[in-house]
């Protein structure tokens, strides 16, 4: 009798520890450990070639290690990490890119050949895999652009350590890289006397995004950090202004020429310091007072921090590059070309061409009886819209001339003044137009998103990704964001 229980321990033992201890998909194929693939991306609008520069083998693994595929469609391009003998999918992530953005300029429908250097961030494999770059083009299509085997042992691997005098903050921490969004906001034109400038940036920063729905919610799924490398000057360079400084990132506005277009072509540099820390998504803080940001999914997002616009400049930018969300507004100039070509629906999840009205992405929001497309008050919106771009291309020229005649700053801060007024003006005229029309927090199918008047439609009449003033997210956006959230919040 005595010798029962102890009979049923053995039994019980055997059966239930190798289901406890049965490893996992990432750890049969991965290490804790951040595979980095930088590369050369030249073309132009037809042409396109990747060709490797170098690998890396980086700190831990700061994705999910249970959501391994990406479940979602954005982005023009997919790497994909297969198992080397069985070719089965182990991992996948979509990306927008530098150069994605380039082809669709002027300069690349001429045929400029341009390069970009790149990277991908992997899960270190323990085994030989298949790294696919693949293009994903706008009409559906998929080109795969590079293929390569890579040995985990190979001395190609570089194992040097990221870049050293780097200070790192700890604007809030959530929980373990690996089940938490990792934020890694990174300081741009700090000089060594501005690093106060930076804590205090960062501060502000971390709370304002924090404190934004549905961020807000789920403060404890994300980690914010800050990282610094000092700059010999401040602020960033300003090309039409004739300014150029000496910064760690190289950001620069008028990039892809547009004027208020901020962005950095110095990828290795934003690699190396970025690799201080763990991160999943990358946020450039530019210590600059001019209104000038920039956002590319899953690459970085871009804003000045003492802009009277950095609020709403950090959330906007930070929607595009996080969640993959599109531009719903349609009046300013941008620098693309036929951004969605006509006849094919978007991948964003806050626009649509409305190519299948029966389908529409966000039908389940829409109440019966709303009319498809939503007729909305968009004659008087255009009207005021066509006149406020008007005169702010005339301002921006004006102080754009003063700056590089050498004018006294007396001038340039008067007429950068005068701009600011003229913006906020419109922007309480754009919010008080709005308000007052009887669709104002309805959802419905209005015409007029993604730089076009014609043809593409948003969710709602006004959103954080339409305007420009802090305020929520449309319903569509802010549940695109929630789910974003959850995807890299791994409940392992």
């Amino acid at each position: 009798m005595k010798r029962c229980p102890w009979i049923f321990g053995i039994v019980f033992f055997a059966t239930i520890v190798p289901g406890a201890h049965a490893a996992s998909p990432f750890e049969r194929h991965f290490e804790n450990a951040t595979l980095r693939i930088d590369f050369h991306h030249t073309g132009n609008e037809v042409e396109e070639h990747i060709s490797i520069d170098r690998l890396y083998r980086q700190g831990r693994w700061a994705g999910s290690r249970s959501r391994l595929v990406d479940p979602f469609s954005y982005g023009g391009y997919l790497v994909e990490t297969r198992d080397a003998d069985s070719n089965n999918l182990l991992f996948s992530r979509g990306f927008d890119s530098f150069f994605g953005e380039y082809r669709t300029t002027a300069a690349a429908a001429s045929g400029t050949l341009r390069t970009y250097h790149e990277s991908v961030l992997l899960p270190f494999p323990k085994r030989p895999v298949t790294v696919n770059l693949i293009a994903r083009r706008r009409d559906g299509a998929s080109v795969k652009l590079l293929e390569i085997q890579i040995d985990p042992s190979s001395i190609d691997i570089s194992g040097e350590p990221p870049s050293a005098n780097v200070l790192v903050i700890e604007s809030h921490v959530g929980g373990t890289p690996s089940g938490v969004l990792d934020i890694a906001i990174l300081g741009e034109g700090y000089t060594e006397s501005g690093i106060a400038v930076f804590k205090a940036d960062l501060a502000k920063a971390t709370e304002v995004l924090l404190g934004q729905t549905p961020f807000a919610s789920h403060r404890d799924r994300i980690s914010v950090r800050g990282v610094l490398a000092v700059s010999a000057d401040r602020g960033c360079d300003e090309p039409t202004r004739g300014a150029y400084r000496d910064t760690a990132l190289g950001v620069s506005f008028n990039s892809l020429g547009s004027e208020r277009y901020l962005l950095t072509e110095d990828n290795r540099s934003l690699r190396d310091i970025a690799a201080n820390v763990p991160y999943d998504a990358l946020i450039i803080m530019v210590n600059h007072d001019r209104y000038g940001g920039g956002g590319i999914y899953n690459l970085f997002s871009t804003f000045t921090a003492h802009s009277k616009w950095s609020d709403y400049l950090l959330l906007h930018e930070f929607g595009h590059s996080f969640a993959g969300l599109a531009d719903e507004y349609y009046s300013s100039s941008v620098a693309y070309n036929d951004f969605y070509p006509r006849g094919y629906e978007p991948v964003e999840p806050n626009i649509t061409a409305l190519l299948d009205p029966a389908n529409l992405k966000w039908k389940d929001l829409i109440e019966e009886g709303t009319e498809v497309p939503t007729p909305w008050e968009k004659e008087g919106y255009d009207l005021e819209g066509t006149a406020y771009q008007k005169e702010r291309t005339a301002l921006n020229e004006a102080i754009a001339e003063a700056a590089r005649a050498g004018m006294p700053e007396e001038r340039i801060v008067e007429l950068r003044e005068k701009e600011e007024r003229h913006a906020a003006a419109n922007a309480e005229w754009t919010r008080q137009y709005l308000t007052r029309s009887r669709w104002a927090g309805r959802v419905g199918v209005f015409e007029g998103a993604g730089y076009s008047s014609t043809g593409l439609y948003r969710p709602m009449l006004d959103c954080l990704m339409f305007s420009r003033r802090v305020q929520p997210f449309c319903q569509v956006c802010e549940r695109a964001v929630e789910a974003m959230i959850l995807r890299y919040s791994d409940p392992s």
